[in-house]
């Protein structure tokens, strides 16, 4: 990923607010920088302004208030169309009367690119998606993974430095969806394009993205890389909405060295990090992944702190075990293990002790 300082801030948003009726912000306050050659995922729940930030972007929506910038030049008043950046959208968009060929001869066209370079142009755009025999074919004769590759090309033909995709795969079955995922992210990186993707499903931002932009109710509550974002949130919506996480409500007791000591509501002492609370007495909600719960002992560090749990549901998922446990008072307490042959299969009613180390354990705003 190029990161020389020319490159530093390809794409840029500097304050950046949105708003449809002039009273409540959509998008607020936003400050955003990527360097060229970045994928960079926008992932949020419904409503949380990641779309919009995208359309701001590729001009269909115009920003409130601040500054948009490509290539550090201002393009808030630049059309759509004098942009150079590549759409791709979730309902593909192709030309129904044209053929796969005439779809991406299309922005070539209007690009004025002469006939032999257009030719060239498609002939390797449909090569890199394994489709140079349907050149001849109308989108209604091709499968839906098809359509969405032509129109991931359609948006590549023209070797636009942005590419610009909002839910491009929300439509397609699980496993083309998986397919098309390492596709679109090998594409990407060998061409060196800079990808500003948008949707709300973690999975695939976590396996696509460089960054990752967390988005709820109009602002960036985390952007970092993928591993940063799942392993180390910074508060407790972001723990929550990555991936599957273990909760517990407690209050500080004292602050030490970068361990915290909370006490659970149910009276247990444990060991945490503390993240965003700063004060003894202060409320806090503690986040551990459900992976990294142990409960063979063993692998813990002599003397760490343990919890009693009640095991109530053990369920079989093929490569892992999930196990649903009653721990400090809370019954939705789930642990992760890998189906290895030694692994313990619980059975409901069983009581054990389940521990971690305290770096996996973090202390949150409540």
């Amino acid at each position: 990923m190029a990161n020389t300082s020319t490159d530093a801030a390809f794409v840029e948003f500097e304050r950046v607010q949105k708003s449809y009726d002039g009273v409540s912000l959509v998008v607020k306050d936003l400050n955003l920088s990527m360097p060229r050659g970045e994928f960079l995922t926008m992932l949020g729940p419904s409503g949380s302004g990641k779309t919009t930030c995208l359309m701001m972007l590729a001009g269909f929506e115009t920003a409130t208030h601040g500054d948009i910038r490509l290539g550090g030049t201002s393009i808030n008043n630049i059309p759509p169309h004098k942009r150079g950046i590549g759409m791709v959208f979730q309902n593909y968009a192709l030309f129904p009367h044209m053929t796969v060929a005439e779809n991406l001869a299309f922005p070539l066209e209007v690009r004025k690119i002469g006939k032999s370079d257009r030719e060239e142009k498609i002939h390797r755009a449909l090569g890199m998606v394994q489709m140079n025999d349907f050149a001849g074919r109308r989108p209604t004769q091709l499968s839906g993974g098809q359509q969405q590759r032509i129109a991931l090309e359609r948006a590549l033909v023209f070797e636009p430095e942005l590419v610009l995709m909002d839910e491009p795969l929300g439509a397609l079955d699980k496993q083309l969806r998986e397919t098309l995922q390492f596709e679109i992210t090998n594409l990407a990186h060998e061409l060196g394009i800079t990808v500003v993707y948008v949707t709300h499903d973690q999975t695939e931002a976590l396996t696509m993205s460089d960054r990752v932009a967390v988005f709820e109710n109009g602002r960036i509550q985390q952007l970092a890389p993928p591993d940063q974002l799942y392993e180390k949130p910074e508060n407790s919506f972001v723990a929550q909405f990555i991936g599957e996480n273990n909760t517990l409500m407690g209050e500080i007791k004292e602050i030490t060295n970068g361990t915290a000591v909370v006490q659970l509501d149910g009276g247990d002492l444990i060991d945490a990090v503390p993240v965003n609370v700063t004060e003894v007495g202060e409320r806090t909600r503690v986040s551990i992944r459900p992976e990294r719960v142990e409960m063979n002992k063993e692998r813990l560090m002599p003397g760490a702190r343990t919890l009693k749990a009640e095991v109530l549901e053990f369920i079989y998922m093929g490569d892992i075990f999930r196990t649903r446990l009653r721990v400090a008072g809370t019954d939705d307490f789930v642990i992760k293990t890998r189906n290895a042959p030694d692994q313990e299969r619980l059975t409901p009613g069983t009581q054990i002790e389940i521990g971690w180390l305290p770096e996996d354990c973090r202390a949150l705003d409540a």
